[in-house]
């Protein structure tokens, strides 16, 4: 299984699961830090706990261990690194906030819901003034 198919079922999961505003970003010629975030918002720490659970116990059955996990406790911003895939779940005042989709903004976007789709450039927002 590549980096890019694990990306895409934990995208799959988190919206089974609800959340919302789910971004893939192709880190792959940007960063070694880690080929693919898997960035959702979650409606409360409840539903991020779940996901996480489950992320973790698909994880396993696929084959992928995790490498670091953080926020669980608080599950403001819980984190789930799979070394070629982070996940991160945000709830939404620290997702406006960190804004890792303008952070990375130089990073193609994968549409996660089309197996064959490629990557795509789309342009950074603005910040907003805060």
């Amino acid at each position: 299984m590549t980096g890019l198919d694990f990306a895409r079922q934990l995208a799959r999961l988190a919206s089974d699961n609800r959340a919302e505003d789910i971004v893939i970003l192709d880190l792959r010629n940007l960063s070694a830090v880690a080929d693919f975030f898997v960035i959702a918002t979650g409606t409360s720490d409840r539903q991020m706990r779940a996901i996480a659970d489950q992320v973790e116990a698909h994880g396993l059955t696929v084959g992928q261990r995790v490498y670091g996990r953080s926020g669980y406790e608080n599950a403001t911003w819980l984190l789930i690194d799979y070394v070629d895939v982070v996940l991160h779940l945000f709830d939404a005042e620290r997702r406006q906030y960190y804004d890792l989709e303008l952070l990375w903004g130089d990073a193609p976007r994968i549409d996660w819901q089309d197996q064959t789709a490629q990557p795509v450039a789309i342009p950074a927002r603005k910040r907003r003034r805060r």
